[in-house]
Parts: structure tokens; sequence; C-alpha cells
């Protein structure tokens, strides 16, 4: 059966307010919960930016069931392997089993402002590879030493770490990045709804995947008048349509503000579903679960509509869902 997550997006809302709908998410119903790992928002508009793994560690113990992710950490410029691996056994230890961490390759606009640079696709990839590897080690509790092509590990040891470990999760995006990195991975995390990316990471997994989750992501913009929720999607996610080529590299909110500054509103809305009809918000997920996902996280776009959204919207948009 499909399972349907919240998205704690930290790039639209501030800390206090993320860990209140987190709690709120779980009592409507959701069956997990990922949350953005950024350092900059996307557009000046959604003006927040808070520390992911400090609210998560809130969240892991405001919460009771629901289960946790990151979608997704970047594991190779602002953050150290040694130290994500120390901050997701800690996080697994706090939800008592709860968590899975997401890994990615990253955007140059969280990771950029450490001045390390932003290297090409293929480096980030082997970077992102050599930081797998790294984290897996560590997670066993084990004392590691690590003297890699990207990074060094000296004499470190994770000292509380859960048993059983921290399930991994990588996002990819094409055949190439699947063929590499779909054997390093316990779940598959994308944003496209493709069910041949889905059955090519199955396949080159090369292990054990029955319990397996496939892992996406839609938008969607809720409100009591579509013109409304039009409106609130443009301003807040217009800088979704440049797709990830593009939002990979771009530095700075600026550079997403210059490069949607001609994306229309009725671009928006062709791309997110927008306004109170619940039944086409649930539609548009629609795609992902012919694709073969088993877990689809909503982006309720806005701040000022989350506490209505999920007090209002939520359950019976979930009951529709599920009915799909």
């Amino acid at each position: 059966m499909t399972r349907f997550g919240y998205t704690l997006m930290t790039e639209q809302s501030g800390p206090r307010e993320l860990v209140r709908y987190a709690v709120a998410a779980e009592d409507q119903g959701f069956d997990f919960e990922v949350m953005s790992d950024h350092y900059s928002p996307w557009l000046t508009e959604q003006g927040h930016a808070p520390y992911a793994w400090t609210i998560l560690g809130a969240v892991a113990q405001a919460t009771r069931n629901v289960d946790l992710a990151t979608y997704v950490t970047c594991p190779t410029l602002r953050y150290h392997p040694a130290v994500v691996a120390q901050k997701a056994a800690t996080v697994q230890l706090l939800s008592e089993g709860r968590f899975l961490l997401g890994l990615g390759s990253g955007e140059n606009l969280n990771e950029h402002v450490v001045g390390a640079g932003w290297p090409s696709v293929d480096s980030r990839q082997d970077m992102l590879e050599e930081a797998v590897h790294i984290i897996r080690e560590l997670l066993t509790g084990e004392l590691v030493t690590w003297e890699g092509e990207h990074f060094r590990v000296d004499s470190a040891r994770v000292w509380d770490v859960p048993d059983g470990g921290v399930p991994i999760g990588i996002a990819v995006s094409g055949e190439k990045s699947i063929q590499r990195f779909s054997p390093l991975s316990d779940h598959f995390i994308s944003t496209e709804p493709d069910a041949d990316l889905v059955e090519t990471w199955k396949t080159a997994h090369g292990g054990d995947i029955s319990a397996a989750r496939v892992i996406g992501q839609v938008p969607i913009c809720w409100g009591p008048e579509k013109d409304a929720a039009i409106r609130l999607a443009h301003e807040q996610f217009r800088w979704f349509a440049g797709g990830w080529a593009v939002n990979a590299d771009l530095p700075t909110p600026a550079g997403f503000a210059g490069a949607s500054q001609f994306v229309r509103p009725d671009d928006i809305a062709d791309s997110i579903a927008c306004g109170p009809d619940l039944d086409e918000l649930a539609e548009s997920v629609r795609p992902f679960l012919e694709a073969g996902y088993t877990d689809i996280a909503l982006i309720q776009v806005g701040d000022e509509r989350q506490d209505q959204f999920l007090a209002e919207a939520a359950g019976p948009l979930l009951e529709r869902l599920r009915a799909l």
C-alpha cells in the first residue's frame, strides 16, 4: 500500500512552526514526514532556512509514530560525512528507529556558503559515493580511519549508534546515477514519476529490495480560492519550473529570481495543482502512483496556509489519496 507523507519545508517556515506542523501532520494521519536540509530558501519570498537537524531532534521528541527522513542531505561540502553519520545516528536513537537518512549530491544554493566552490556533477557524484561508504562504516560503531580521494577520517568512532544502523536513501535523476548509487542505497529517492527509472533502480540494486521504499515528492497549493492559491504558488514556488538541471547550479535566491522572472502564474497552474478541489489535488499525485512509488510526500506551498491546510484539508485529502 502506498504511504503518504507531509513535507516539513524549511525554506518557507520557521523552526517552532515546523515542529507544530509535524505534530499536526501526525495527528491527521500522515504516514511519514520528510524535511528539507537547506542553508538558504530558493526565493527571498519564502524567507526561512532554519537548521534541519535541530528541528529533527525536536520533531523526534514531539511526535510518536510517524516516520522521519531528510529529503535530502548533501554529505560532501557543507557537512563532512563523518558529521552526517553522527547526526543520523543521534536522530535515529531519539526517534526510536523512525529515521531514514536521505542523501543527495546537493545544490550550489546551499553548499557554496562554506567557500569550497561548486564542483562539476561528475565530481559531486564521486564525492557522494565516497561519503556514503564513510557514513556506512561509521554507523557500525567501529573505529574508522579513511584516506580517500576527497575525504579523510582520522580515528573516528560514532559512540552512540542504533541497533540496525540507519537506512539510507539516495536521490537519483538518471540512468547513470541510478546504476552508480542503487547498490549503495536501501531506498530510491527521485522527483520524476518515471516507471522506467524505478525499474532500472530495482534491477541495478542487486540485493533484496522486498522492503525498499520508492520515495517521491509532489507540491500542491491548497486554498479556499483557486486564484489566490495560484498567486501564492507563483510567488513561492516559481523556482520549481527550472528543473533540477538548473536548480542544482544556481547559487543564490537572486539567481533563482532572475531565472524564473518570465514564469507566469498560468505556467505554475499547469504544473502544480492549486485551489480547494481535493479531488484535483489528489489526482496530481497519480503519475507517481502509476510509476510505482511506494511513498509520496506532499508539499503544501506557502507557510500562511499550513495550519488551515492541516486542520481542514489534510484529513479529507488523505482519504482521497488512499482511495486512488
